[in-house]
């Protein structure tokens, strides 16, 4: 199936659409848009293209508008409600339920020496899990390492909302060759600050003052709202630094 083939709710995949592993061992991976029902069947529950990344052996349903749905994979923004005895109760999205998240979920954490969060405070974190019926869980390190792999804590810094499709494109490995986004690697060029993106549709970012933190925020917006290519990112940076 082409790259821009388009899906509408409810559609059955043939088999004949889904990716073939380079290797015979890696699983097929759904993404946001995709339901599997046992044995083999996956359905369509979003509309928007159908993309396919042959080297992951994933598929998914890009859409940018709607409701986050938590997958499992997923790294996240989220922000702490509020705890329990042994978890923090971490909301991803306005219309979802509070994700669950054990207060030893971090790196080597122990009775003694988790993290004491609190209300407000915000995490970047992975779903570990995501049930249909029960509460998406989370955690701040990667259970098969021991190590959070820059998970954890958010301190400082603010939160900007961009839409899904944004998020995705600035979680790939190459976002200029794969998502045409050039707007962070030309920001470096001349600003220094730190990013953590979440697919939730949040982003992250701590510069060194609020007006850089601002700049790279709103460059972010921009880009995603105006649809913008790579030439006018450039042109986008350059006017938004000329204005510091």
């Amino acid at each position: 199936m082409a790259a821009q083939t388009v899906v509408m709710p409810g559609q059955v995949l043939s088999e004949d659409v889904l990716p073939i592993p380079q290797k015979s061992s890696t699983p097929l991976k759904l993404g946001p848009g995709l339901r599997h029902t046992p044995p083999s069947t996956i359905t369509t529950t979003l509309a928007g293209p159908l993309r396919i990344d042959r080297k992951k052996n994933a598929l998914w349903v890009e859409n940018n508008s709607g409701r986050y749905i938590p997958q499992t994979n997923d790294v996240v923004i989220a922000t702490v409600h509020h705890s329990s005895t042994d978890w923090y109760h971490c909301s991803i999205t306005p219309h979802t339920t509070f994700a669950q998240l054990s207060q030893l979920a971090f790196e080597g954490a122990t009775k003694k020496t988790r993290p004491q969060l609190s209300s407000g405070n915000l995490i970047y974190a992975r779903v570990t899990a995501a049930p249909k019926h029960l509460d998406p869980e989370i955690a701040c390190y990667n259970p098969s390492t021991g190590k959070n792999e820059g998970l954890g804590e958010l301190k400082g810094g603010m939160v900007f909302d961009i839409s899904l499709g944004m998020a995705r494109r600035l979680l790939l490995n190459k976002q200029k060759e794969e998502g045409k986004l050039s707007i962070l690697e030309d920001i470096a060029e001349q600003i220094a600050f730190e990013i953590a993106v979440g697919r939730n549709g949040k982003v992250w970012i701590k510069a060194n003052g609020i007006k850089k933190t601002l700049l790279v925020g709103r460059a972010l917006q921009e880009t995603d709202i105006e649809s913008l290519n790579v030439d006018k990112q450039r042109k986008l940076v350059k006017r938004l630094l000329r204005q510091l």
